[in-house]
């Protein structure tokens, strides 16, 4: 996608291939929004097997209550998270993004505690420590519990701005939470609810939900829906180099903002040309 490519007033975009010469191929200061969710480099293969059950009268599987079924595996749905030099990796496309926001603009970086703490050190020196505006932790509770350690149940999204005097930040375009004690704030700040901390307790995406799209790691809507909501407007563009199962396109396509996914992965890019169809057109 070469910059003449890459018009304003276009529509959004699917793009394959290798994301840090896509980005490299698009034009300084495009972005209002930029979200990254780069492999958390586990040393393993991610991956989502779907299947399905079905009754039998003549299996030998046995279930709940004694009833007969028949299993099925469908599919798997995975991709390569181990790198020999993840920095090698990672770092290039991290100053990609610094130079394709705007102004304005914001960059949401999701990872969690195997890199985090490199990418904080590595985020200060792009783009300098007082662009720095927010660590969120995403706590979760799903899943196998360690019982050996403390079960790691949260990820880390460091928040970066552009210029820490004039980035975008919608406050009243957030969806609110309930107050934990209720009782010590007024009836109408009890109703209206409260702004989210940088601490957001949100489920995983449900493996049996309407939202999962079988894509290993995908991320809830919801995520995603108060990310943009809080740091763009509508008409605004939003980039997701590592898309995956498309979640930030389909976030963003909800709430009328344009957006350019990228992803090399055959199994992703189906997925989302389903998923994306709609906004895409």
């Amino acid at each position: 996608m070469p910059d003449s490519d890459f018009r304003p007033e276009g529509p959004s975009r699917l793009l394959a291939g290798d994301n840090l010469e896509l980005m490299q191929s698009l034009p300084d200061g495009a972005f209002t929004l930029i979200y990254m969710d780069p492999p958390f480099n586990t040393g393993r293969t991610q991956q989502r097997t779907t299947s399905s059950v079905v009754a039998s009268s003549d299996s030998s599987r046995h279930g709940f209550g004694g009833r007969t079924y028949d299993f099925t595996l469908e599919s798997i749905t995975s991709y390569d998270d181990s790198f020999a030099d993840y920095w090698a990796f990672l770092g290039p496309r991290l100053v990609e993004a610094w130079r394709l926001l705007s102004p304005e603009g914001t960059l949401y970086v999701h990872l969690d505690w195997r890199e985090v703490h490199y990418a904080k050190v590595a985020l200060d020196q792009i783009f300098g420590r007082d662009h720095f505006l927010n660590e969120i932790i995403w706590a979760y509770d799903y899943g196998a519990k360690s019982k050996t350690r403390w079960p790691t149940k949260h990820d880390t999204i460091l928040v970066y701005v552009k210029d820490p005097a004039a980035y975008i930040f919608n406050s009243d375009e957030i969806d609110r939470e309930p107050y934990m004690a209720p009782g010590l704030v007024s009836a109408e700040k009890a109703a209206r609810g409260k702004l989210p901390t940088d601490v957001w307790w949100h489920t995983i995406v449900s493996p049996t939900g309407k939202e999962k799209t079988g894509y290993a790691t995908q991320k809830p809507l919801g995520i995603l829906t108060r990310i943009i909501r809080a740091s763009s407007r509508p008409g605004d563009w939003v980039l997701d180099p590592f898309a995956g199962s498309g979640t930030t396109g389909h976030a963003a396509g909800e709430l009328g903002r344009k957006f350019v996914v990228m992803d090399s992965n055959p199994e992703a890019l189906a997925i989302m040309e389903q998923r994306l169809a709609p906004y895409l057109s």
